[in-house]
């Protein structure tokens, strides 16, 4: 991200932005496979088909996702399979954060489990 511009910083932002909402994540991950169908996505999921085609749309703009026609039907698939490096890249970075943190976790709990102990 060194030297860019802003209007390029704002388009970093918006991607990363796309990317923000957990319904928007669990289509990603449910194209992983294979493409589907707007309605095979929103039964799998069990939202909206209206919903659904707004979080493909959005994320179809950000350029993550190809869509095709089929008669009635709108297909999706990826267009851009590093999203899940990335995706990857940050959950693992989640993981070893929050197994940095256990042990903390771990002894404040064992030390709020003796403090109410010794207060009954």
């Amino acid at each position: 991200m060194e030297n860019l511009s802003p209007e390029a910083l704002n388009q970093v932002a918006a991607y990363f932005s796309a990317l923000a909402e957990p319904a928007r994540l669990r289509l990603l991950n449910l194209l992983r496979a294979q493409e589907r169908s707007v309605g095979e996505l929103a039964e799998a999921t069990g939202y909206s088909a209206a919903n659904v085609s707004r979080h493909l749309a959005l994320l179809a703009q950000h350029g993550l996702l190809a869509r095709q026609t089929r008669g009635t039907s709108v297909y999706y698939s990826i267009a851009d399979p590093a999203v899940y490096d990335l995706c990857n890249l940050v959950c693992g970075n989640l993981a070893r954060r929050f197994e940095r943190t256990a042990p903390q976790r771990a002894a404040f709990a064992r030390a709020s489990k003796a403090s109410k102990a010794r207060a009954r």
